[in-house]
């Protein structure tokens, strides 16, 4: 019997059979077929039976919109991540307090992508996720206003709302969309706009900031992602193979009981939450540290450094093979211990090891976030939309509370008690990993014998 990602027997089937085995999508319209081909766009061709095959047309457009939209989506969050020392300054608040801007827009987004991925049930994905980004990309272009800490929080927070419609809805639409075998590789290319988004938003706001001030680095960041929406709806293939269904609340909750009920779900959720613990704690605090001595980085210096997102980027594109090579268990731990090395080499105060201990912490996160997010679309036939959301709300608290207990650490111990917390957290993924391994093996067993 095969096994999942972290070990329990797979018994749900592929995850393509609840599709309708058609050569074409369904068309509601009663026209000729000869009528249809004539109007028909040729920019997009329908997709085969099983979804865009890889190198096919419609695939490399999805792949792109979606990249753009995670550019999108991971500029936005962490728009004030790289921020934080300014507006610390600024608004004469604690490191702390400050974090509470990035906080409270992962919040915002864990609350709310539970609806808004039912929602997409009923409305469609690429309807939903086209309102979501482009209602972020408003918001931000308001962030710069906030006159003080309450109004700059609450508006992140709602911003936060906003985007909540596309990260659960995007997976959901490249399991519906793609051929089985692209959906790792696509997850992973989505990721790697994830990390260029987060790059981006450090490097932009770092340097515009240390000009021109936080107000005017964070109004650079909503325009980017503006342009990256327009982009997302100008390029995203309409879904063919996606089948609305009414949302009934007693519906999405049993959907999501079920799914907090499969032993193999929550595993991955608990391993997203301590992956994005360990992250959001590093990426909160990282400025601090730098500005501060023994370094004393100035801000735009300060915003280069996180040009090793780039290797966040490599590694989500890469993590498909990698997995494939290990297997998802292997690059679980891969990922893991990768990161935990990296934690370990940052304790120092040498500017070339912190870099390097940052790269190991990049590359094994992202590899390791892949690896999960993908395993959970490709686990369920039924309620993907509701299964990805739920693994995102696990992630995006997880952000929270390493941002909010990263800045509180490293106020109260340094940069020793960041990576105490990351440990611990790294520790807890490790243990869960080894736990589905162990049962692996002994499912094996018992299907040798049987």
């Amino acid at each position: 019997m095969p096994s999942d990602s972290t070990g329990a027997p797979v018994t749900t089937g592929a995850p393509t059979s609840s599709f309708p085995r058609t050569s074409s999508p369904v068309s509601t319209t009663t026209a000729a077929p000869a009528v249809r081909r004539a109007a028909a766009p040729a920019a997009t061709p329908a997709p085969p039976k099983d979804g865009h095959l890889p190198g096919s047309r419609g695939y490399r457009r999805a792949n792109l919109a979606l990249f753009a939209a995670g550019v999108a989506t991971f500029a936005l969050v962490y728009a004030t991540q790289a921020l934080l020392p300014a507006i610390s300054a600024d608004l004469g608040v604690s490191p702390g307090r400050a974090s509470l801007t990035v906080s409270a827009t992962t919040t915002g987004l864990a609350v709310a992508v539970l609806p808004l991925s039912a929602l997409s049930e009923r409305w469609g994905r690429t309807r939903v996720m086209t309102a979501s980004v482009f209602t972020a990309a408003v918001l931000a272009l308001l962030v710069p206003f906030a006159p003080d800490l309450t109004s700059l929080v609450v508006l992140r927070a709602v911003q936060g709302m906003a985007l909540a419609g596309l990260p659960a809805t995007a997976l959901a639409y490249l399991a519906e969309e793609l051929h089985p075998r692209a959906i790792t590789a696509a997850v992973g290319l989505h990721v790697a706009g994830n990390s260029v988004g987060g790059m981006s938003s450090r490097i932009i706001t770092g340097t515009v900031c240390e000009g021109y001030g936080w107000r005017a680095a964070v109004a650079v960041v909503g325009v980017l992602s503006l342009l990256c929406a327009v982009a997302f709806r100008l390029l995203i293939p309409p879904a063919a193979r996606f089948q609305p269904a009414p949302v009934h609340p007693r519906a999405v909750w049993d959907t999501v009981r079920g799914h907090l009920a499969n032993p193999l779900l929550t595993r991955l959720y608990a391993i997203g939450l301590l992956l994005m613990t360990v992250f959001g704690g590093v990426y909160t605090v990282l400025g601090y540290r730098l500005l501060a001595e023994p370094f004393g980085l100035p801000e735009s210096v300060a915003g280069l450094v996180f040009l090793v997102y780039l290797v966040g980027t490599a590694s989500s594109a890469a993590a498909g093979r990698l997995a494939g090579r290990l297997g998802r268990r292997g690059a679980l731990y891969t990922g893991i211990l990768t990161a935990a090395a990296g934690l370990l080499l940052s304790v120092t105060d040498h500017l070339a090891a912190v870099l390097l201990g940052l790269v190991l912490i990049t590359a094994g996160f992202f590899t390791a976030h892949t690896v999960a997010s993908s395993s959970v679309s490709r686990a369920v036939v039924r309620g993907r939309a509701q299964a990805t959301a739920l693994y995102l709300t696990a992630y995006y608290v997880g952000n929270g509370i390493g941002g909010t207990l990263g800045a509180s650490t490293y106020h109260a111990a340094g940069w020793s008690g960041t990576v105490a917390m990351g440990l611990t957290a790294l520790t807890g993924a490790a243990g869960i990993t080894l736990y589905a391994t162990r049962r692996a093996v002994a499912a094996q067993r018992v299907a040798r014998t049987a």
